[in-house]
């Protein structure tokens, strides 16, 4: 089931590697040296995260009540790779995600029961990605399939990915496109239901939904100090977007599920820049505009300077704001017009501004963690995020690589 957790959890795990190039996009390789045709392991990450979240605007009772949820996510990636008999690179990056939630407003579809089957669920969310690369010229190419499942949705996706560099290195192109085809259930407020719907008897529909997106991004090397990327990701969704379990109170003490319309175009458009101050200190910047035909707008504003304490320590402050201009189609609990075609009390689609801040430690001694050489990375981050809507969170996770 979709909450605000995902969009926060994914925002922040992502900041992990959003950064990680700190040098020329692509250094030249040595093409003298000899390259194994055997497979072998390149690194592992693992990645675990704590999530709660607390606020008053639950969309599963209107707009009202309990947003009380925490979440526990770990992912492990499996990163291996061989050279053909041409000197061409095959990678394969196999990844598993298993989230686990605890929600007190999912619990209130159904709230005369004592523990519905939404008040918890797992998410498991495997992926594996083929990427053929020619080291010399750093231009490469890839495939990727993945799954996902949890108690209402299943979810298949694949994806293409292409990356072109410049002849002097200095200027990359990068493109995406990824495909997600998913199947929801329909569950409804206890209320609304009819039919055979009792406790342990539950028959539920399936309805369909699609989503579709690019991501085209050019990157460019402007100086030996500064970098800078514009990308853009439109993408389109059709099918059941609206969640049907959320409800929805009208000015005339009227009660219906969530409805909003079955199609969906969204444009981000990004600008990231990084400055390098030296050998201990990098200012990275990144600006969104997004915009989709729901009628919300939203500015995102993002700045994180690490520092480099010594070779194998540093520390990295960070602070995201956002401002969005919600949709059209939202009101607050009991404010709805009884005419209205389309109509969510879901503060996630609603006028808004938001803070992220935290920080993150990151530990790579040349001889390994702890003295352990296999073990060559440590992260630890915190984030702490707030909005103007009264929704607050906290998020704390470890990242360890091994190579």
């Amino acid at each position: 089931m979709k909450k605000i957790y995902f969009h926060v959890l994914f925002m922040y795990l992502g900041m992990f590697g959003a950064y990680a190039q700190t040098s020329p996009i692509a250094a030249k390789s040595d093409s003298s040296s000899y390259q194994s045709r055997k497979l072998k392991i390149d690194e592992v990450n693992l990645v675990s995260a704590y999530y709660n979240q607390n606020g008053n605007n639950s969309a599963v009772t209107g707009g009202i009540g309990t947003e009380k949820l925490s979440d526990f996510a770990n992912t492990i990636d499996l990163q291996m790779s061989r050279f053909n008999k041409h000197g061409k690179k095959n990678t394969f990056l196999f990844e598993l995600g298993i989230d686990h939630y605890t929600s007190a407003s999912s619990d209130k579809i159904d709230p005369s029961t004592i523990s519905s089957a939404s008040s918890a669920d797992t998410r498991i969310y495997p992926s594996l990605n083929w990427t053929h690369s020619n080291e010399q010229t750093g231009n490469s190419f890839g495939f990727t399939g993945s799954y996902s499942t949890e108690f209402d949705y299943q979810s298949l996706g694949a994806a293409f990915n292409l990356t072109r560099l410049s002849k002097d290195k200095n200027t990359q192109f990068d493109f995406k496109l990824q495909a997600f085809l998913d199947q929801w259930t329909v569950i409804l407020p206890v209320e609304l239901r009819t039919g055979n719907t009792g406790r342990g008897g539950e028959q539920y529909d399936t309805a369909p939904r699609n989503s579709f997106s690019t991501s085209f991004s050019l990157s460019q090397v402007i100086n030996k100090n500064f970098q800078a990327a514009l990308i853009i990701e439109p993408s389109y969704q059709h099918g059941l977007l609206a969640t049907k379990y959320q409800r929805d109170y009208f000015t005339d003490g009227s009660l219906r599920a969530e409805t909003l319309p079955d199609k969906r175009y969204k444009l981000p458009i990004a600008l990231r820049m990084n400055y390098f101050l030296g050998d201990r200190f990098v200012i990275r910047s990144f600006y969104r505009y997004y915009m989709d035909n729901w009628g919300i707008r939203a500015h995102t504003a993002e700045l994180e300077i690490p520092v480099k304490v010594n070779s194998f320590f540093s520390i990295s402050p960070f602070y995201r704001y956002n401002n969005q201009t919600g949709t059209r189609y939202f009101a607050a609990y009991g404010q709805h017009d009884p005419s209205a075609q389309y109509f969510t009390s879901d503060y996630d689609l609603s006028t808004l501004n938001s803070d992220f801040y935290g920080i993150g430690i990151r530990l790579s001694p040349p001889k390994g963690v702890l003295g352990w050489q296999r073990l060559n990375m440590l992260e630890i981050r915190y984030g702490h995020y707030s909005r103007s809507t009264g929704l607050a969170s906290n998020i704390v996770s470890l990242n360890l690589k091994f190579k």
